[in-house]
Order: C-alpha cells, then sequence, then structure tokens
C-alpha cells in the first residue's frame, strides 16, 4: 500500500470537512495520529488544511477569475485551492512543483480529463504572479471580506463597531496562526521543575505574563515535540490554555475550602485552574450537558490531580437539593468569534441568527445559576465571544431581573488591544 504524502492527507482531510463529516480540527488529528509523517511533513500538512480553510473565500475568488464563474466539483475546487495557495501564501515550495503535484493529485484522484485544466488555471496565475498579488493587496481594502476571507455580514458588523483600522487588525489576527500556550499545574510541580523537564524534552519556550495573572503561571510553547508524548504532559504538569481564558477564574477569587459550582465546566480548563488556586481543597461541582463533555473534565482531573471536583450532568442539577455555593461560575457557549483564529472553520459556520439563539440560552443559564448563589456569593460570567449581544447586553438584561445582584467590575479582552484570545468577563455579587 502506498504511503500517503502531506499533500494528499491534506485534501482527504478537506474533502471529508466538505462532506461535514466533523469539525476541521479533529479531522486533522485523526489523520495525523494513523500517518508517519516527519515533524515537517506534519507541519506542512496542517499548514495546508488550516490554510486553505481560512483563506477560502479568497483562494475561490480567484479560481472564479479564471473560470468564468463555473461551479467546479468539490474534490476540483479542493485541488485548485491548494495549488493556489501553496503558490501565493507559502514560499518554501518552487512553483513549478506545486503546479507538477497538483496535476500528478489530480490524476490520482481520478480527475485525469481535467488536470490539462488544473495545469493551466495554475500556470495562468504564474504568469500573472505580479499583477495577481497586488490584486489581492487592493482586495483587502476594497472588499476586506474577500481579501481577508470573512463572511460579509460579520466584517460589515465589526466595521460598524470598531472602525477600518481596528476591524483590519482583526482579521489579520484571525488569519494568523496561534501560539501554543501552557499554564503550570502548582498541585503537581513547580516552575524550576518543569522547565527543567522541558529543557530535557526538546521544549523551547518563553515566560508571559499578562496583569490579571500571577507571575510564572503561564508559558508560551515556541517549538516542542507532540505534546501528549512528553513525561511532563503525561504527569500532569501543564495545562494548555490560552492566557484570555484564566481571567474569569482571577475575577473568581475562590479561597481553598470554598464550594464552587462550574456550570458549563467542559473541557476543565478553568476548573481545574480553580482547583489549583483552592490547593485542591473545597469542593466543586462540574456540570456540562453530556456525559462525553463530563467524561473530558475527569479526565483532565486525573491527569492534573485534581481531587475535589464532582461532575454532573446539566439536567440533572436541577434534581439535586439547592446548595448556597460561595462561587459561580458560567463559562457560557457562545459564538466563539473571539478565538476565531484557533477555530479555523468557525467563520463558514457562524450565522448572524445564532447570536440571538446563544444570548437567549446565555441568560437562562444566569437565571439557573442565581439561585444558588448564597448572598454576598460571586458571580463571574464569561464567553469567547465579541459580540455585545452575549456579553454586555446579557449581563445589562440579567441584572435588571435580579435587584439581589451587583455588578462589581466587567473587562473585555480584544486581541487588537491584549494579544490574546478575545474573551469578556463579568463579576457579579449577590447583596448579603
Amino acid at each position: 500500500m502506498a504511503v500517503e504524502k502531506p499533500r494528499e492527507i491534506a485534501v482527504r482531510i478537506l474533502k471529508q470537512h466538505a462532506e461535514g463529516r466533523d469539525y476541521v480540527e479533529i479531522l486533522l488529528e485523526t489523520a495525523l495520529a494513523d500517518a508517519s509523517l516527519s515533524p515537517a511533513d506534519r507541519g506542512l500538512c496542517q499548514e495546508l488544511v488550516y490554510g486553505l480553510v481560512r483563506w477560502q473565500a479568497t483562494l475561490d475568488w480567484l479560481i472564479v477569475r479564471k473560470t468564468g464563474g463555473r461551479t467546479q466539483k468539490p474534490l476540483l475546487q479542493i485541488l485548485l485551492r491548494l495549488g493556489l495557495y501553496q503558490m501565493f501564501w507559502l514560499d518554501r515550495i518552487p512553483n513549478h512543483a506545486v503546479v507538477h503535484e497538483a496535476v500528478e493529485i489530480a490524476r490520482r484522484l481520478g480527475f485525469g480529463p481535467q488536470s490539462g485544466f488544473v495545469n493551466a488555471v495554475l500556470r495562468g496565475y504564474l504568469r500573472e504572479r505580479a499583477e495577481t498579488e497586488k490584486l489581492l493587496e487592493e482586495l483587502k481594502i476594497k472588499q476586506p471580506h474577500l481579501g481577508s476571507s470573512h463572511p460579509e455580514w460579520l466584517v460589515e458588523r465589526w466595521h460598524a463597531r470598531w472602525g477600518g483600522a481596528r476591524t483590519t487588525q482583526l482579521l489579520e489576527w484571525n488569519n494568523t496562526p496561534p501560539a501554543t500556550f501552557a499554564r503550570i499545574n502548582t498541585l503537581r510541580t513547580d516552575t524550576a521543575k518543569l522547565t527543567a523537564q522541558w529543557n530535557s524534552e526538546g521544549v523551547r519556550f518563553l515566560v508571559r505574563n499578562w496583569e490579571w495573572m500571577g507571575d510564572g503561571l503561564v508559558f508560551q510553547l515556541e517549538s516542542h515535540p507532540p505534546l501528549a508524548s512528553l513525561a511532563s504532559f503525561q504527569q500532569g504538569w501543564f495545562y494548555v490554555q490560552d492566557p484570555s481564558t484564566l481571567l474569569a477564574v482571577q475575577e473568581l477569587k475562590t479561597q481553598p475550602g470554598e464550594t464552587v459550582l462550574d456550570l458549563c465546566a467542559a473541557p476543565g480548563g478553568k476548573t481545574t485552574l480553580i482547583a489549583q488556586q483552592m490547593k485542591n481543597q473545597g469542593h466543586i461541582v462540574a456540570a456540562d450537558v453530556s456525559a462525553d463533555r463530563l467524561k473530558l473534565i475527569q479526565e483532565n482531573c486525573a491527569r492534573l490531580g485534581v481531587t475535589c471536583v464532582k461532575t454532573i450532568l446539566l439536567p440533572n442539577l436541577n434534581s439535586q437539593p439547592s446548595t448556597s455555593y460561595d462561587r459561580v461560575l458560567v463559562d457560557a457557549p457562545c459564538s466563539n468569534t473571539g478565538v476565531m483564529r484557533r477555530r479555523v472553520d468557525l467563520r463558514w459556520r457562524i450565522r448572524p441568527e445564532e447570536i440571538e439563539r446563544l444570548r437567549k440560552a446565555q441568560l437562562e443559564l444566569l437565571r439557573q445559576a442565581a439561585p444558588r448563589l448564597r448572598p454576598g456569593g460571586v458571580l463571574v460570567y464569561s464567553t469567547c465571544s465579541l459580540e455585545p449581544e452575549e456579553n454586555q447586553n446579557v449581563v445589562k438584561q440579567f441584572l435588571s431581573e435580579h435587584a439581589e445582584f451587583k455588578l462589581r467590575s466587567e473587562r473585555e479582552l480584544l486581541p487588537f488591544i491584549d494579544g490574546v484570545d478575545g474573551a469578556y468577563v463579568a463579576r457579579l455579587e449577590r447583596t448579603p
């Protein structure tokens, strides 16, 4: 059996994604786990998959220019995107090799009669490379949704809120591969031990600090072997987590011995950080909507040595005796527009009507949480959305319905200002 090359694997993943089989990140992870690729080829495969999804609208605009707007078969469209992405977005592969490889893949996938068409489109752009690069830069200004490959309605929404310059910064952020951050698990280790272990494992890292977190808590991983293969990972010495997600837990300000409800806890990043903040002393109830999601929390707690967490299905929470929790975290499901660069196919899945649907669900979660908090207790509401309807407006409506709650602080993290994923956090207190 022939061994698949990174480009062929990328095409297969993108075909499955186009068929709606799963999120592209999951398809890529599964494919790479089964593939025998060198680290360089794994990196190329990931670059191609994510790049084609991110830049889909711009690539299709290029294809339309050379095909008279004719609709192509899905797999043929992917092959054309693949060639054009390597030609205009990557510089490590010679252009003649890009064209040759695309034609050969087309033939191997049963598009022999169309291989000449693929060759013609790509060679046409080779001849017009300089002019095309200029057109692509102009497109970012004249039609930013096409030039930066985002849904037009979303670009218009952001432009109305922040103006052109900030929106351009956000679009560029979303099209940049995200950094990987690791949060040290102080229940298992300390900074000296973790960094020494990373040095022995070939992990290159930087210490990073933001004012909403403690010093030495987060590291940016510059290069590393597959994380799951590291003894430091398997022993639970760190958890992969963007710095923006730590703000909600910092605002919760839990203390050892307290009772805490984490209402939407999976996969457990914030839950385990709360346990770390509490020194594993106290009681945390972690709720979510399915057994599979609870399993993720349980697995992460086991790896990180967290023993103060009890998981429960969210529908079953209402059947439990009402508990007066000291702290409640509502990290609500949202549109995820603040983490769009990490969820590369999100921009093509999100719809305007989803924001209103999510707003109603978020408000309902706050209503569920309110009676479970003791007088004088703290309720933190957070999302990874950039949209006011899901953030400030939800909190404002909740407060209008619950006079016993007061807003003590709120903060929005914006990628183009704070240099981290987008997030919103509001700290509410129930009056004694």
